[in-house]
Protein backbone atom coordinates (compact mmCIF):
# COMPACT_ATOMS: atom_id res chain seq x y z
CA UNK A 1 0.00 0.00 0.00
CA UNK A 2 1.37 3.55 -0.78
CA UNK A 3 1.52 6.57 1.59
CA UNK A 4 -0.89 9.07 1.71
CA UNK A 5 0.22 12.22 0.72
CA UNK A 6 -0.79 16.08 0.36
CA UNK A 7 0.38 18.65 -1.40
CA UNK A 8 4.21 19.11 -1.44
CA UNK A 9 6.39 20.71 -3.42
CA UNK A 10 8.71 17.79 -5.13
CA UNK A 11 11.94 20.47 -5.37
CA UNK A 12 12.19 19.62 -1.52
CA UNK A 13 12.53 15.45 -2.62
CA UNK A 14 16.54 14.93 -3.30
CA UNK A 15 17.49 13.27 -6.42
CA UNK A 16 19.12 9.65 -6.04
CA UNK A 17 20.34 7.02 -8.37
CA UNK A 18 18.76 4.60 -10.02
CA UNK A 19 20.37 1.55 -8.47
CA UNK A 20 18.61 -0.39 -11.31
CA UNK A 21 20.69 2.10 -14.39
CA UNK A 22 23.36 3.87 -14.95
CA UNK A 23 22.94 7.56 -15.62
CA UNK A 24 19.35 7.65 -14.12
CA UNK A 25 18.60 9.57 -11.03
CA UNK A 26 15.23 9.29 -9.45
CA UNK A 27 12.58 11.32 -7.15
CA UNK A 28 10.55 9.27 -5.89
CA UNK A 29 7.05 11.30 -4.76
CA UNK A 30 5.97 7.76 -3.72
CA UNK A 31 6.15 4.23 -3.73
CA UNK A 32 4.52 1.07 -1.90
CA UNK A 33 6.59 -0.86 0.78
CA UNK A 34 8.36 -3.08 -1.75
CA UNK A 35 9.63 -0.23 -3.86
CA UNK A 36 8.65 -2.03 -7.10
CA UNK A 37 5.31 0.43 -7.89
CA UNK A 38 5.07 4.11 -7.48
CA UNK A 39 5.49 7.63 -8.92
CA UNK A 40 8.93 8.81 -10.00
CA UNK A 41 10.47 11.90 -11.47
CA UNK A 42 13.25 9.84 -13.31
CA UNK A 43 16.61 12.17 -14.70
CA UNK A 44 18.51 10.58 -17.69
CA UNK A 45 22.09 12.14 -17.83
CA UNK A 46 22.96 13.10 -21.67
CA UNK A 47 24.56 9.55 -22.78
CA UNK A 48 22.68 7.23 -21.22
CA UNK A 49 21.89 4.17 -23.00
CA UNK A 50 20.01 0.93 -21.74
CA UNK A 51 20.88 -2.59 -22.63
CA UNK A 52 18.66 -5.26 -24.14
CA UNK A 53 14.62 -4.91 -24.22
CA UNK A 54 12.41 -4.42 -20.84
CA UNK A 55 9.85 -6.34 -19.58
CA UNK A 56 8.35 -5.76 -16.35
CA UNK A 57 5.13 -7.08 -14.16
CA UNK A 58 3.46 -3.90 -13.48
CA UNK A 59 1.60 -0.95 -15.21
CA UNK A 60 3.36 1.86 -16.36
CA UNK A 61 2.59 5.32 -17.80
CA UNK A 62 5.34 7.65 -18.92
CA UNK A 63 5.32 12.08 -19.78
CA UNK A 64 8.78 12.79 -20.92
CA UNK A 65 9.00 16.47 -19.81
CA UNK A 66 12.57 17.48 -21.24
CA UNK A 67 14.28 16.54 -23.99
CA UNK A 68 14.48 13.46 -25.85
CA UNK A 69 14.34 9.35 -25.60
CA UNK A 70 15.25 6.90 -28.52
CA UNK A 71 13.88 4.18 -29.07
CA UNK A 72 16.99 1.83 -30.63
CA UNK A 73 14.15 -1.20 -31.33
CA UNK A 74 11.76 0.90 -32.75
CA UNK A 75 14.50 3.46 -33.95
CA UNK A 76 12.28 6.71 -32.86
CA UNK A 77 12.69 9.36 -30.93
CA UNK A 78 10.25 10.58 -28.70
CA UNK A 79 10.65 14.45 -26.99
CA UNK A 80 8.97 16.20 -24.20
CA UNK A 81 5.23 15.90 -24.38
CA UNK A 82 5.05 12.04 -25.81
CA UNK A 83 3.28 9.86 -23.39
CA UNK A 84 3.48 6.14 -23.37
CA UNK A 85 1.14 3.86 -21.26
CA UNK A 86 2.35 -0.08 -20.95
CA UNK A 87 0.68 -3.09 -20.30
CA UNK A 88 2.68 -6.08 -17.59
CA UNK A 89 4.64 -7.63 -20.21
CA UNK A 90 4.80 -5.44 -22.93
CA UNK A 91 8.56 -5.15 -24.63
CA UNK A 92 9.96 -1.76 -24.42
CA UNK A 93 13.38 -0.32 -25.42
CA UNK A 94 16.67 -0.55 -25.35
CA UNK A 95 16.59 3.55 -25.36
CA UNK A 96 19.57 5.92 -25.48
CA UNK A 97 19.51 9.64 -25.02
CA UNK A 98 22.13 12.37 -26.58
CA UNK A 99 20.87 15.11 -24.95
CA UNK A 100 19.45 13.48 -21.62
CA UNK A 101 15.64 13.85 -20.43
CA UNK A 102 13.20 13.98 -17.57
CA UNK A 103 10.24 11.69 -17.41
CA UNK A 104 7.31 11.32 -15.01
CA UNK A 105 6.84 7.77 -14.45
CA UNK A 106 3.17 6.39 -12.84
CA UNK A 107 3.60 2.44 -12.11
CA UNK A 108 1.09 0.08 -10.39
CA UNK A 109 -0.21 -3.47 -9.80
CA UNK A 110 -2.67 -5.04 -12.21
CA UNK A 111 -5.51 -6.47 -10.38
CA UNK A 112 -7.74 -8.91 -11.10
CA UNK A 113 -9.83 -7.24 -13.51
CA UNK A 114 -7.16 -5.79 -15.20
Amino acid sequence: MKDELEFFDVETVPWQPDPAASGVSERVLSREVDGAVGTRIARWAPGTETSGVIRHDYFEEVLLLEGSLHDITLDRTFRAGHFASRRPGMPHGPYRTVDGCTMLEIRSRPTDAS
